[in-house]
Parts: C-alpha cells; sequence; structure tokens
C-alpha cells in the first residue's frame, strides 16, 4: 500500500521541470495577453508603467514558451548568454516592460536552445505573424462577453488556424489570454493535451483600450 501511495504522489505531481536541457522540447506556446484587463486586475496596482494613459496596448506578447507534448521545461540549463538589458527594453514595444521580457527569457527562452537575440527575434516573428482582431480595439466600453466569442474571432483572422490549435484562458471573471501552438518552425500545429484549457465562461469582462 505505502509503494502504491509513493506512485500514485509521483504520478499526480507537476509536469514542468525546472533546469531540463536546453532545445529538448516538442513545440511552442504564443502566448498574447488582453492588457487592459491585466492592468485592471493587477498592473495598475502594481504601477506599471504599461498600463499608463500615453500607452494603447491591446494584445501584448506575454511569451513564447517552449512546451512538451505532456508538460513543459523552465529555467533550462545553457550555453547562451543571458538577455542583456538592451535586448530586453527592446522588446517593450510589444511586450509591455523589459522586465517582462528578462522575466520570459529566464524561465523560458533558455530552454528553446537559442541564443537571447535570436529567441526575441523568434517571439517578435511569431507575435506578428498571428493577425490580432481589429474589433477589440474598437470597444468604448468594458463589456461581457462568452470566451468563444474571444477563439472565434482569432479564427475568423487566421484561416490557418484551427479550434485544436488555439485556447483562451480567463483569470478572476476577465478574458487573460489568448495561447497559439506553434511546431518548431512557427507554424500553427495541434495543442497538447494539458495545454488546451479553454475558458468556458459566457460572460467574461473584456475591458477597452485606453
Amino acid at each position: 500500500m505505502r509503494k502504491l501511495l509513493i506512485g500514485l504522489m509521483l504520478w499526480a505531481g507537476p509536469l514542468w521541470a525546472d533546469g531540463e536541457r536546453a532545445g529538448d522540447f516538442d513545440y511552442y506556446v504564443l502566448a498574447l495577453s488582453w492588457s487592459p484587463n491585466w492592468c485592471a486586475l493587477e498592473g495598475d496596482a502594481r504601477g506599471s508603467d504599461q498600463c499608463d494613459d500615453r500607452h494603447d496596448h491591446g494584445w501584448t506578447l506575454h511569451g513564447l514558451w517552449p512546451q512538451n507534448e505532456r508538460g513543459w521545461p523552465s529555467y533550462c540549463r545553457t550555453s547562451q548568454r543571458d538577455a542583456s538589458r538592451g535586448q530586453t527594453n527592446a522588446m517593450t514595444d510589444i511586450m509591455g516592460s523589459g522586465g517582462l521580457a528578462w522575466h520570459q527569457w529566464k524561465k523560458h527562452g533558455r530552454c528553446s536552445g537559442l541564443s537571447a537575440p535570436d529567441y526575441f527575434e523568434a517571439s517578435r516573428k511569431a507575435y506578428t505573424a498571428i493577425e490580432r482582431p481589429a474589433v477589440f480595439r474598437k470597444l468604448k466600453d468594458p463589456v461581457k462577453l462568452p470566451a468563444k466569442v474571444v477563439e472565434e474571432a482569432f479564427l475568423e483572422s487566421n484561416p490557418s488556424l484551427s479550434p485544436n490549435m488555439i485556447t483562451v484562458t480567463c483569470k478572476n471573471r476577465h478574458i487573460q489570454e489568448v495561447r497559439i501552438c506553434l511546431d518548431k518552425q512557427f507554424e500553427p500545429r495541434n495543442c497538447g493535451s494539458d495545454t488546451v484549457t479553454d475558458c468556458t465562461m459566457s460572460n467574461a469582462i473584456f475591458t477597452p483600450v485606453r
């Protein structure tokens, strides 16, 4: 019985791993965050520059994450030189802050096996390759909508995507992110079963761009 319990605990444990070998993964997840919702939930309270009224961020790049068919690596061992402040600050236009870019490099970029410049170039290329539906930038007031509507808008704007290549997440009753699965050549592909975490809310809050 004791051995059985230990086995169950091991089987049910976290599927992510720290310190994996760089470059050892199956595909990427491109995570896009709706900045106005992040600001409403967290950024404003932090006094984040990303949320300053002089910006008009919509869908920002949260990160480009190496992913396995089951689980994901993080904080990998790599021989590549860490990203410089100049390299992380250069991502501010699409990521909102250099601090986020540094965190993404440290936790996820090292696992790609790419150099920091190549990882950020790949991140920007993947971000710009996805058409972000213009309709969300036209909102004037906060609305409540089914999370499925967000997915459908991305599918309509990106004919190369199918429903099993994209997932929409929610947090604290707000639309949080759109996550799109890409192969190592940055072409859309089906997501692994543990990546698909579709929000099923029918009245998720969507805050307009300021």
